[in-house]
């Protein structure tokens, strides 16, 4: 008796081990599909996911890439900045500079970063947009603006123009709000990516020895390749050009900055109209802030007076030359006072083009008061 049972128990497992080592087989033959399966209904798209999904089918066809061809010269296709690890982030391939733009108008006027073409400028380079349609024309320079990293493109002929991208406004921004930028990172045409405003009010330096103020801020992915695309609101309303990144591996680290539109539509007009922008200044080259405070200096520091300017007719003194000794430093315009040269570039903006100001200037130890009246800077350089 014992002995049968055993035999059953053995005989038992038996069967239980060959059926576990079996059922993939079995599962196999009994449940695989040899056909397509049938689609399962999702139902409607989430409402968040319906808004974007028309917001960039919306926006997409009035974003183009930009590509710009010439002579590569290091440094000036690159960062902004090299010791904050804050830099412009179009990309390159050989001579090619790539970017990102938004049709501006009905006219054919593309708006995209200055540092995208600034090498085509400069070497008498050629310029071509492809559009959303795959179409690629040919296009020039109508206007820069390297003050506010902007330039102005016209296309060639085309066979369908593509619609303006919707304008809206960076005054009433908050911290929060939704943001969509729309580009080309990497070669990637018409790539999306979202976040929010991380923050409002940054300082951004761009050449000509300027700082941009009033900068906005997102946590939505930039990398190489969006340098002047669109960053847009939930509306899908322009509110930014894309323009800088900051991050030590030179892709996106979830720091990105836009110029504020209230100053793309600013500008943009005066570069279509003109061909560049008339900057109220008063003809100086200003120091490196990070120098000044060094120095223990809080102001902004002659460094250079323009020759013919209004600073050299009212008797600014820049750094000697010979001796490196500080001439002038420049701590208050009218009754506000200056630490350092966004604050007195958003002054002299606000005052406007041939407007009387007051300057509260430093020489050695002691401070004058100085009445300068603004022009346009550009035209007075040597």
């Amino acid at each position: 008796m014992p002995d049968r049972f055993a035999r059953l128990v053995l005989a038992a497992i038996l069967v239980l081990l060959a059926l576990f080592v079996a059922q993939p087989y079995v599962t196999a033959f009994l449940f695989s599909r040899e056909v397509p399966r049938a689609v399962t209904a999702r139902g409607d798209l989430a409402p968040a996911e319906a808004t974007t999904v028309a917001l960039f089918e919306r926006a997409s066809p009035s974003v183009v890439h930009v590509f710009a061809q010439g002579a590569a010269r290091g440094a000036d296709l690159m960062s902004l900045d090299d010791e904050s690890e804050q830099g412009q982030e179009g990309g390159r391939s050989g001579n090619t500079q790539t970017g990102t733009g938004f049709v501006w108008d009905a006219g054919g006027h593309v708006v995209t970063n200055n540092h995208v073409v600034q090498a085509a400028i400069q070497s008498g380079g050629s310029i071509s947009v492809r559009l959303s349609s795959g179409e690629v024309v040919s296009a020039t320079v109508v206007g820069a603006a390297p003050a506010y990293d902007l330039a102005v493109l016209r296309l060639g002929r085309v066979a369908k123009a593509p619609p303006p991208l919707a304008i809206g406004t960076s005054a009433d921004l908050k911290v929060g709000q939704s943001t969509f930028a729309i580009g080309n990172p990497f070669g990637l045409d018409h790539t999306l990516t979202t976040g929010v405003i991380s923050a409002l009010q940054r300082r951004l330096p761009t050449s000509e020895g300027r700082e941009l103020s009033g900068v906005i801020q997102t946590d939505a992915a930039i990398n190489p390749g969006n340098s002047g695309g669109p960053l847009l609101d939930s509306a899908g309303r322009l509110i930014g050009v894309n323009t800088a990144i900051f991050s030590p591996s030179g892709a996106s680290a979830g720091i990105g900055f836009a110029v504020p539109v209230d100053v793309v539509n600013r500008v943009v007009p005066d570069l279509i109209r003109n061909g560049r922008v008339r900057n109220p200044g008063i003809g100086i080259i200003a120091g490196q802030e990070a120098t000044a405070a060094r120095l223990g200096i809080d102001g902004v520091v002659v460094l250079r007076v323009l020759r013919g300017s209004p600073a050299a007719g009212a008797g600014l003194r820049g750094v000697d030359p010979q001796t490196g000794a500080i001439g002038d430093v420049v701590v208050g315009v009218g009754d506000r006072p200056v630490h350092r040269l966004a604050d007195l570039t958003a002054a002299l903006e606000a005052a406007g083009l041939g407007q009387p100001i007051d300057l509260a200037v430093e020489r050695d130890g002691r401070t004058r008061r100085v009445r300068i009246t603004t022009a346009d800077v550009a035209e007075n350089r040597p």
